[in-house]
């Protein structure tokens, strides 16, 4: 179906460092629903290029003369919806968090039309970031996981990353994905409350169909109405509340560095007595 739908515009991601870049599509497979597919090999990292160029294509959706409708994301590569960010173009981007990674998550976030997330394989890490950060998500049932496996290579999760796991999940999905790094298949996805229904783009469409979801951004206040739904969220995305979470996260390190230091200094003493 979305072969067949009328090309409505390509944005290009330019190459960067390592990442041979790729495009953003945009069609139109039902009237008032824009799918934007993601191409950029070999998984659809999130890097300041794709990050920039998913940000282009929904400010021409909004602001171009399109009729408000429902706006779809999905990935050209079958095995992965997006493997999340490149930690060294991340760590190494001055800015990258604030200016550019929850730019791209607060517009999802907040964006004021309604948003759906297509998983055609995987979702890891800041992939499943941005798929939470849309209102929907719909995963393949046979293929791909969904999973935050920060606690696998040792990166602790800053506070903007995690709170929209917090927001839309249940506790005990929440702690699966993040203290075991569970890997979600579909039907598991599903039944744990991180995707709303099994399939491609026809249950997509029915999707919005059955919900009426092209009719919901009419008034102008859809926006308004989920930035204050995840109000907690939109405070860490925002670049005071980015500023204050890292102080925050410095004086936990700090504070867990003295915590240890004060436990080896005593552990002589806590050895002997246990002898006792």
């Amino acid at each position: 179906m979305a072969a067949a739908a009328k090309t409505l515009f390509t944005i290009p991601i330019p190459q960067q460092g390592p990442h041979v870049g790729g495009t953003i599509t945009a069609t139109e497979p039902a009237p008032a629903v824009y799918l934007l597919t993601i191409t950029s090999p070999p998984d659809n990292r999130l890097t300041t290029a794709s990050c920039n160029a998913l940000l282009e294509a929904l400010d021409l959706i909004e602001f171009d003369g399109y009729k408000p409708g429902v706006v779809v994301t999905t990935s050209g590569i079958q095995k992965f919806y997006s493997n999340g960010l490149d930690l060294e173009h991340a760590l190494g981007t001055e800015g990258f968090l604030p200016g550019v990674l929850y730019k791209l998550f607060h517009r999802f976030l907040t964006y004021p039309m309604p948003t759906i997330a297509l998983l055609p394989g995987h979702a890891f890490a800041g992939g499943l970031m941005l798929a939470m950060h849309h209102d929907y998500r719909v995963m393949s049932p046979a293929k791909g996981f969904a999973c935050i496996n920060e606690l696998e290579f040792g990166v602790p999760l800053k506070p903007a990353m995690s709170s929209i796991f917090r927001l839309k999940l249940p506790a005990a999905t929440y702690r699966q994905l993040v203290l075991e790094a569970h890997r979600f298949g579909g039907q598991e996805a599903q039944a744990s409350g991180i995707v709303d229904r099994l399939g491609g783009l026809e249950e997509v469409l029915k999707l919005v169909s059955d919900k009426k979801l092209t009719t919901k951004a009419k008034t102008g206040i859809y926006g308004l109405l989920k930035a204050e739904m995840y109000r907690e969220s939109v405070g860490f995305l925002s670049a005071a509340g980015h500023e204050q979470a890292e102080k925050d996260d410095r004086a936990l390190m700090e504070s867990e560095d003295l915590r240890r230091d004060e436990a080896e200094k005593r552990l002589p003493g806590l050895k002997a007595k246990a002898k006792l």
